[in-house]
């Protein structure tokens, strides 16, 4: 993607990486929150001798993943968006000339 900000101009080029990078933070959130939802439900299926609460944390251990998952598609989703505007903020100024 960073061969992209060639042909955009430098405030389009430097928004875009400030998406990116905000996009990334976004992704290491859910990161963190997945790997706290499963270390609950690890936690607590070992440590916890009550029928709906083991339960509970066997859920937790399912979400996890799950959470991760939507995480990685949101920053693909995401990067894939960047890059589709600025291949049409290079196609304008190509149109526009130099």
């Amino acid at each position: 993607m960073r061969n992209d900000y060639q042909t955009v101009s430098l405030n389009d080029a430097l928004a875009a990486e400030r998406t990116v990078l905000a996009a990334e933070r976004t992704f290491l959130a859910y990161m963190r929150s997945a790997f706290t939802l499963f270390a609950a439900g690890v936690t607590g299926s070992q440590f916890l001798h009550v029928e709906l609460l083991v339960t509970v944390s066997y859920v937790l251990g399912i979400i996890a993943p799950l959470v991760l998952v939507l995480g990685a598609v949101r920053l693909y989703s995401s990067r894939r968006v960047v890059t589709d505007l600025l291949a049409q903020k290079a196609a304008e100024r190509k149109k526009e000339g130099p």
